[in-house]
């Protein structure tokens, strides 16, 4: 290999740590106002105790009221002449109440902690945002692009397109997903899949944009354009979701607007009824004025989203597209599962499972397979691949042949060593062959396609000499990801799948599908029927796929996940959530995250109700002091909006996919 491949990077190791990417909180205005307002008021606040006049301390509690009023305010009569009331805008009107009766200093108290709440939920949104668009900051600022001549260039990775070779040197991140050439190296992908130890690549192996290559030097063909790199789909999608509501976060804003009309209406009540019975002036609008900022649904308005979105960012950054808000709190209410098999159970893409010299041939399972790989060399066919793949994978040397020949239906012919070898289809090579051999041939093949394998004859100058298995293979976490569904569910899944009944029945035993729960032979329109049969019986059916053929039955459930990686257009087009990396294990973690976001919205709206009813119920009948009203109306709204974001933590995801979080 050439010394280039094995030069470390310039500088030693480069972009080993990738830069954090984190919004200044004083880059957003909530934050600079709510600041100044703070600022102003704690230079007011001890002249005004101490007695100082009213003409030194009063222009600076009025420059409170416009620092930490003026956008709430403003946003609130924009969206009144839209005929919508803002809580925002009664917050200012209620501290312009309170200053109108001579309690300045409570309502420049007011708006402080009005303003500092809405800073704080803007830096929470914020941070939520950075969690995701951080991860694009582990992609390198450049990346060395091979050139036709083998001369190199340094580029921006965005410039960078399909087919284009880029090289990774040792210490250097990779700069966009593709396929290895050449060349062998270790390359953390924590960052991308969360594995702890780096995995070792090689030719023909895939990476991803972002991942830190370790030891060894990597050629590699750019296989995704940059902008749809699993990073960049992620940040896509993610922020796509941030823009959508959930049910209960729509059912919420709709009560809020009643709710916020009939408490104007009861604030008036409260203020014009009892003057009416020759109360107070003072003392009845400073209660009218408590109760409108204790009884503002803002904690309830705020107690939906935050827990959904956090998710929605997790569950991004582990490898799994949320598409909004929506599916988040769909996923909770699911209670069956419907599981395709090829491509979702199963990789997908062959593999030799069997290697079975015949008596006689001399030949032994590396000598069988060096030939069959030889022949099948210069083949683009999918089981080609597969018997060549094998040979690499054992470490055989592959030798060059001659003759090469494809012939579609049959298979392929080439002379290897000076022998004529075939590889092919048994019923097409074994029809004109008779004998011995081509009886233990036979008998081979029967047993092979018996065990749901795909058999391929061998021959030698037309003797058969071997029969290779070919089969999908099963994912690694295929039983324990039935395992954990059938738990979270409390139902075992369904398998629903348009091979034979024989394939299907055998895989569902392999990971834990019982025979009744097993649809075999179905067309994408079967599928659809399955799954709206299951709905009828008042199931919120979960349908995991990968295909063409699958795409319908994703639209007809209640939500759909789809395969990422060799997931077709349409059905990553139709699915409501996206499994990146094709990771199994993913999808009863996400499930059961859904779960706790559904908890956490709902233990927000307890804590909202208990604070709201506690301190209106203590205006009502006891007297309640307005300092004491607008810290616990905002203290509420800052404990939701906290608690909303504690699933951005990987901790909530590794509860998750533990289990511990159903």
């Amino acid at each position: 290999m050439s010394s280039t491949l094995t030069r470390p990077a310039p500088g030693g190791v480069r972009d080993a740590v990738a830069p954090r990417r984190r919004t200044r909180i004083f880059a957003l205005p909530e934050a600079r106002w709510a600041v100044a307002a703070l600022v102003l008021f704690l230079l007011a606040l001890p002249l005004h105790l101490l007695g100082a006049p009213a003409w030194v301390w009063g222009p600076l509690y009025a420059a409170t009221y416009v620092t930490g009023g003026w956008e709430p305010g403003w946003a609130g009569l924009q969206a009144l002449r839209e005929k919508t009331l803002d809580v925002d805008l009664l917050m200012v009107v209620a501290a312009l109440g309170a200053a109108a009766i001579g309690q300045v200093l409570d309502g420049a108290l007011l708006i402080v902690i009005f303003a500092t709440s809405g800073a704080l939920e803007a830096i929470a949104t914020a941070r939520t945002a950075d969690s995701v668009r951080g991860l694009l900051d582990l992609a390198p600022t450049t990346a060395t692009r091979v050139l036709d001549d083998g001369g190199e260039e340094s580029v921006p990775p965005e410039e960078l397109t399909v087919g284009d070779i880029i090289l990774v040197r040792p210490g250097e991140r990779v700069g966009a997903d593709g396929r290895v050439l050449d060349g062998a190296g270790e390359v953390d992908q924590a960052t991308i899949t969360g594995e702890p130890l780096p995995v070792a690549k090689e030719a023909g192996d895939e990476v991803f944009a972002g991942t830190l290559n370790g030891t060894g030097a990597l050629r590699v063909r750019v296989e995704r354009d940059p902008s749809d790199s699993v990073i960049a789909r992620i940040v896509k999608m993610v922020e796509e979701a941030s823009e959508t509501k959930a049910p209960t976060q729509l059912f919420i804003e709709k009560v809020e607007q009643r709710y916020s009309i009939g408490m104007v209406i009861a604030t008036v009540a409260l203020f014009v009824v009892p003057l009416a019975f020759g109360a107070d002036l003072q003392s009845t609008l400073l209660r009218a004025m408590t109760f409108m900022i204790v009884a503002s649904p803002c904690a309830v308005v705020l107690a939906t989203m935050p827990p959904l979105l956090s998710a929605i960012a997790n569950a991004g950054r582990h490898g799994v597209l949320v598409k909004s808000a929506v599916v988040m709190e769909r996923l909770g209410q699911i209670d069956q599962v419907a599981l395709d098999k090829t491509g979702t159970l199963t990789e997908g893409t062959p593999h030799v499972t069997d290697i079975r010299p015949l008596d006689g041939s001399g030949l032994d399972e590396h000598t069988l397979l060096t030939l069959a790989a030889a022949t099948e060399h210069p083949s683009e066919h999918p089981l080609a691949r597969a018997v060549v793949d094998a040979a690499r994978g054992r470490g055989l040397d592959v030798p060059a042949v001659e003759d090469f020949t494809s012939t579609p239906g049959l298979g392929v012919t080439a002379t290897v060593h000076g022998a004529k070898i075939q590889v092919g289809a048994p019923a097409r090579l074994l029809d004109d062959l008779t004998g011995q051999n081509a009886d233990t041939a036979h008998n081979a093949v029967a047993e092979l396609e018996a065990a749901g394998r795909t058999a391929v004859l061998v021959t030698r100058d037309g003797v058969p000499v071997g029969v290779l298995g070919i089969a999908d293979r099963l994912r690694p976490d295929a039983a324990a990801t039935v395992s954990a569904l059938a738990t979270l569910t409390g139902t075992g899944p369904m398998l629903v799948t348009g091979d034979n009944e024989r394939a299907a029945h055998r895989l569902a035993s392999e990971v834990g599908i019982t025979g009744d729960d097993v649809h075999a032979g179905l067309l994408p329109q079967d599928k659809v029927e399955a799954v709206r049969r299951m709905e009828a019986r008042g199931r919120n059916v979960l349908v995991i796929g990968d295909g063409v053929n699958d795409a319908p039955a994703l639209a007809a459930a209640h939500t759909g996940i789809a395969m990422g990686r060799a997931g077709s257009d349409l059905a990553l087009e139709t699915a409501d959530a996206v499994v990146v990396r094709d990771e199994l294990a993913t999808i009863p973690a996400v499930v059961a995250l859904s779960r706790q976001a559904r908890k956490l919205v709902v233990q927000n709206l307890v804590i909202a109700g208990v604070f709201i009813t506690g301190l209106v119920i203590w205006d009502l009948v006891g007297n309640l002091p307005l300092p004491l009203g607008v810290a616990g109306h905002e203290g509420s709204t800052v404990i939701v909006g906290l608690n909303g974001l504690r699933l951005l933590r990987d901790a909530a995801w590794n509860r998750a996919r533990s289990g511990d979080g159903q």
